[in-house]
């Protein structure tokens, strides 16, 4: 049963991926907003397949910490496919920070150039790193629109706790701007590299923003504990 419906709902998510990816290619020669809707309507489509074929619930708490700052980034928990897709319901158009290697997939990769995404080489000092903390300062003086980034660098194991990247610490000196972190366990229902998906409530909670001005390494310090502390209280 398990299998059965993990099959039909890998069907209509990627069936459903690959036809917005088609009926969208024209927003490729218009003004950004175009994309951008498309890509809100697929949050919204992920959510109503998590809810409807594997009836789970999707729950958002904490929308209120994303009105507390005007200027603010988002530093994410990740555990699964799902938040890629799903964070961009209640956040406003974010822009994502992502690893080169997604710009080069053939049609998608040019949606996430559309849209101003950031890349970055993972592990390595290039000349493209060099700029990279300026290059995000300067992208978000231009288009105005809320930073995502997912500081543990890749998706983790439910309770798995791996250190943040260093760089999320001096993406917030660069900014000088609030951070609000999110906690998660869309591992329990979508786990990491898994066909089979489960049933269960995918919780996806925005904490209290962490105020600009902190010493880096304690940034650090609090982003990872109110991240783990949080995302535990829901395995």
């Amino acid at each position: 049963m398990q299998f059965l419906k993990s099959l039909i709902f890998n069907f209509f998510l990627f069936f459903g991926i690959a036809l917005v990816l088609i009926i969208a290619f024209p927003t490729l020669a218009l003004p950004k907003k175009g994309t951008l809707s498309f890509g809100k309507f697929l949050a919204h489509y992920v959510i109503f397949l998590v809810k409807n074929i594997l009836r789970s619930k999707v729950i958002f708490n904490g929308l209120e910490n994303l009105k507390k700052q005007e200027k603010f980034f988002i530093a994410s928990a990740h555990q699964s496919m799902f938040e890629t897709f799903a964070l961009q319901a209640p956040i406003d158009y974010p822009i994502f920070i992502l690893k080169k290697e997604l710009l080069r997939i053939p049609l998608f990769g040019w949606y996430l150039r559309k849209i101003n995404s950031i890349e970055i080489i993972r592990d390595t000092t290039t000349k493209e790193n060099l700029g990279f903390f300026e290059k995000i300062k300067n992208t978000l003086s231009v288009e105005k629109r809320p930073l995502l980034i997912f500081p543990q660098g890749t998706r983790v194991k439910l309770g798995e706790r791996v250190p943040f990247k260093k760089g999320v610490g001096k993406i917030y000196e660069t900014l000088n701007m609030a951070c609000v972190p999110v906690a998660l366990n869309s591992g329990k229902v979508w786990p990491k590299n898994s066909f089979l998906k489960y049933n269960g409530d995918i919780i996806i909670t925005f904490l209290e923003p962490i105020e600009p001005g902190k010493d880096r390494k304690e940034f650090m310090e609090e982003l990872e504990n109110k991240i783990y502390m949080e995302s535990e209280k829901s395995i």
